[in-house]
């Protein structure tokens, strides 16, 4: 452990914009970092043109900016080599990763080479006052429980939900250290597939609205009636977990303490009973409208508006009157 210093944090972009997720890390890594005394550092991978400055502004006290023109896409096998090396380099004591779609697929594998244990989705971290290493707490055995994990090897490496932590203060006038690098791989790697895949890739945390389905929904087509409204209303469609694992919609969509927690301006839920934890992934969002034909059903516990009704009928409604005139 002596041979390991400092909390290391993933910084992810899109399209060479740094994603909000990061920022929460660092607010929460700062944190980590004060408490051990050690510097905060901060590694992102990307294109020409990205502003690092602002994760110093956020609190970083050292950025690694690794630029190749492979990083323009989420390419997990060109991202997983590039942040080895990176680790590897600096040996940090914790490293940090966003639980955002990529950074759950990026994480294992990076902990995979480092040869270091993985905590998924953690929603707390502490440093233990008596060993000075790291807690990490995430849900378990169905949301019932908050674990309390410690890992013995190092890194000690943990994805940490989106929207979990508040974003961290700007100090624009925060100055501290930015390394940057052309990095050079000694492999190829394929992107078309990747580049594809980046085109078609979906990220419900910013939809302004979302309107999602559960056990309500009875087939596939479902959710283009859902689609439908959400087109209409500028949002996305969400899912609850049961249909995501019944595999009406992938897991992009799901929306709740193992998907994607969500604070949309409006949230509409359609023929969603309410389980623990899905309500725990989209409990902040600013108006909740619940549409289910169960009275008791505990989703309406949160709403703010509720309609005791067919959904497809509700919400076929609401597609006629949003549609403009012909």
């Amino acid at each position: 452990m002596s041979n390991y210093s400092g909390v290391f944090i993933f910084s992810e972009q899109v399209d060479g914009n740094i994603h909000k997720v990061s920022y929460e890390l660092i607010n929460k890594g700062k944190e980590l970092s004060d408490t051990l005394n050690e510097p905060l550092v901060v590694g992102i991978l990307g294109s020409e043109g990205i502003d690092v400055q602002e994760l110093i502004k956020r609190g970083a006290d050292k950025v690694y900016y690794l630029k190749n023109k492979k990083f323009e896409v989420p390419n997990i096998m060109a991202y997983k080599d590039a942040l080895f090396d990176l680790i590897d380099e600096i040996s940090p004591k914790i490293c940090l990763f966003g639980a955002t779609s990529f950074g759950r697929s990026l994480a294992p594998r990076v902990a995979v080479k480092l040869e270091t244990g993985l905590t998924a989705d953690c929603t707390g971290l502490e440093i233990d006052k008596e060993d000075a290493s790291l807690v990490q707490i995430r849900p378990a055995f169905s949301e019932n429980i908050l674990a309390h994990i410690k890992t013995d090897t190092f890194p000690q490496c943990a994805t940490v939900r989106y929207k979990e932590f508040s974003e961290a203060p700007r100090n624009p006038d925060r100055e501290g250290e930015v390394i940057e690098r052309e990095y050079k791989f000694d492999r190829d790697y394929s992107l078309d597939v990747v580049e594809k895949l980046h085109e078609q890739s979906i990220d419900i945390t910013e939809a302004p609205v979302i309107i999602s389905g559960g056990r309500g929904l009875d087939t596939h087509d479902d959710f283009e009636t859902l689609q439908e409204l959400a087109d209409l209303l500028g949002g996305e469609i969400g899912a609850s977990r049961d249909i995501v694992e019944e595999g009406f919609i992938s897991k992009e969509y799901q929306v709740g303490y193992s998907g994607n927690r969500v604070k949309p301006k409006l949230y509409i839920a359609c023929g969603i009973s309410g389980a623990p934890q899905h309500i725990a992934g989209m409990q902040d969002s600013e108006v909740i409208i619940a549409i289910n034909s169960d009275p008791s059903a505990p989703i309406f516990e949160v709403a703010d508006y509720g309609i005791v009704g067919d959904w497809k009928e509700v919400v076929r409604s609401l597609i006629d009157k949003l549609k403009p005139a012909s």
